[in-house]
């Protein structure tokens, strides 16, 4: 769970001068009261007569700022506070507060830039390093992050909310033991906080204590009954019975729906998606998943034609010429294994069964390929970037690639003659895969188009699958996701990509299961057989569905929703 921190700074500044000061200090001290007693209209009705006798009052400006970011202007909380900054620019909290806003809208770089500013100005402001991290975090820079949350704690030792943000640091790093220890800190300081349950439950989830992690969710809830995130959480774990309590809480929220924060609504729409699912009321389940998802695409960008562009040029510089041409130049390594398809097309479960085999290392879900891409694209200039780079790079460079991978990849390890690296995503890079690592295998998970559509659109991704939030959006790029597997199929030579049918590992595990671990060159073990106890941290949204025997009920799931899938039946010209 990504924490977005919306703390606000609210000290006073000094007054400009004693002069314009004193006509106004009754005044600021009956807005504070106002203000910090929740009375946010009555408090910015004073700021507003205070600034009608005083315009320049930078104080004043900056909380109605807050007070318009408080109650959803955001754009008007941007002009205030900048007025209260252009006015006095040497107040840390004005600059720390702008930077919330902005990072509220998702200008992450530009808060970044007004944490360090507040921070240039008052280097022990711990709020600012704890906010600085999450920018950080959001644009990807765990490690940077992380140390930012711990100047945080060195600058307030009984910070619980920097302690929760460094846990949910590690916890996107992998360091899952250690998420945990500044959990249990945050709740040490602060056992009636929510969040940091919250937090504690996705990370004993992903750690495979199923048990422990619905403790935590329930926690969560008794203490935030009103925030829908924790019941989607709770809801996200197993099936929901009509008598169970959270859910008629979950259904009695929603009577106050247009009232709850943009985010909160999300999170009721998705939870009570799938409770209702749950119920077989699906006509209910599928206003829910629509508006939920309506929600989503609004604060997404995401950019159809330039991902339908990229996957085309993709297919015309990855040819048979191209591949047979460089085949073997890259690092000869044999032990990467691809595991690639759709999102919730049966990926995970591929990798738990190989997680089983004592010679494989589960490595889930890595954005090392995504990060050679990127080089190979800072490399080839502005004019040849990824793909159209590829086919002037020499052997050398080729291997160089492959080498570049599995050194940022294998010494977590341990050693292992197998890992596997199960990014979905990866499939639009299966031709580049070939070249820089010519001996590793690829898996193509293979899943009913409308069962994996049905399953991307009941499941919110955040920020990391914007294509699934709307289902023409999400039809148009299952169909361009075949179009590009149909291609590799063409031009990869045999025996380097094996396929599987979800619905042929559910029918038929054992046998599929041998294929699999055949494939990758490895002598059968039974344990692959008990994927479902394995002790390993699985780190997707499938954490719940893996610690299961397999179960059948997935398959052909998206029937009773035949009418929400219209659009992509339409796209994907199926008759349904």
């Amino acid at each position: 769970m990504k924490h977005k921190q919306r703390r606000t700074d609210a000290k006073h500044g000094r007054p400009m001068t004693p002069a314009a000061a004193s006509p106004v200090q009754p005044l600021l001290h009956a807005a504070l009261q106002r203000y910090q007693a929740g009375r946010l209209g009555e408090a910015e009705q004073l700021y507003r007569q205070i600034l009608a006798a005083d315009p320049r009052h930078a104080d004043s400006l900056h909380f109605l700022g807050i007070i318009a970011f408080q109650t959803g202007r955001h754009a008007a909380a941007i002009d205030l506070i900048g007025q209260a900054i252009a006015l006095r620019n040497d107040v840390p909290s004005y600059c720390n507060n702008l930077g919330l806003v902005l990072q509220s809208r998702g200008r992450f770089a530009d808060a970044a830039a007004l944490y360090a500013r507040a921070i240039a100005l008052k280097p022990d402001y711990a709020a600012a390093h704890s906010n600085l991290g999450n920018a950080l975090k959001a644009q990807g820079s765990l490690p940077e992050a992380a140390a930012q949350y711990r100047r945080a704690l060195a600058c307030n030792p009984n910070f619980a909310e920097a302690e929760n943000n460094l846990g949910s640091a590690m916890q996107e790093q992998g360091s899952l033991d250690e998420a945990r220890v500044h959990y249990h800190r945050a709740l040490a300081l602060r056992p009636d906080y929510p969040e940091a349950y919250g937090n504690l439950g996705n990370t004993l989830l992903k750690q495979g204590n199923v048990a422990a992690a619905q403790r935590a969710y329930e926690q969560a809830i008794a203490l935030a009954p009103t925030k829908p995130l924790y019941y989607r959480h709770l809801f996200d774990m197993g099936r929901v019975a009509a008598g169970d309590g959270r859910f008629a809480a979950a259904v009695k929220l929603a009577q106050a729906l247009p009232s709850l924060p943009l985010e909160d609504q999300k999170e009721l729409h998705f939870a009570l998606g799938k409770a209702y699912a749950d119920q077989k009321e699906f006509q209910v389940s599928s206003q829910h998943f629509l508006a939920g998802n309506a929600l989503m695409r609004r604060g997404v960008v995401y950019d159809e034609q330039e991902t339908m562009d990229i996957f085309a040029r993709i297919r015309a510089v990855f040819t048979a010429d191209l591949l047979r041409a460089k085949r073997g130049a890259g690092d000869p390594s044999p032990a990467p294994v691809f595991i690639v398809g759709m999102p919730r097309s049966g990926t995970t479960l591929a990798e738990q069964i190989l997680a089983g085999h004592p010679q494989v290392f589960a490595a889930g879900e890595l954005n090392e390929l995504q990060q050679v891409v990127l080089r190979l694209s800072a490399h080839g200039g502005a004019s040849t970037c990824f793909p159209e780079a590829v086919p002037s790079l020499p052997a050398e460079e080729l291997r160089q690639l492959g080498r570049n991978y599995l050194d940022a990849v294998e010494p977590a390890c341990g050693g292992a003659i197998r890992f596997t690296d199960k990014m979905p995503q990866n499939f639009c890079f299966l031709g580049l895969i070939h070249l820089a690592l010519p001996n590793a295998r690829i898996i193509h998970m293979r899943r009913d188009p409308l069962d994996t559509c049905l399953s991307c659109f009941t499941q919110q991704f955040g920020d990391s699958q914007r294509y699934t939030y709307d289902l023409g959006e999400l039809g148009r790029y299952y169909r361009a996701y075949q179009a590009m597997m149909e291609h590799w199929r063409r031009v990869l030579p045999a025996g380097v990509m094996l396929e599987v049918g979800y619905e042929d590992l559910v029918a038929d595990t054992e046998r599929q299961a041998r294929r699999i671990v055949a494939h990758c060159g490895l002598q059968w073990n039974d344990a692959c057989l008990a994927f479902h106890a394995a002790q390993r941290p699985v780190l997707t949204v499938s954490a719940a569905q893996v610690r299961q025997p397999i179960y059948h009920s997935s398959v052909g799931r998206w029937r009773p929703y035949g009418e929400l899938l219209r659009p992509v039946i339409n796209e994907l010209g199926l008759a349904a």
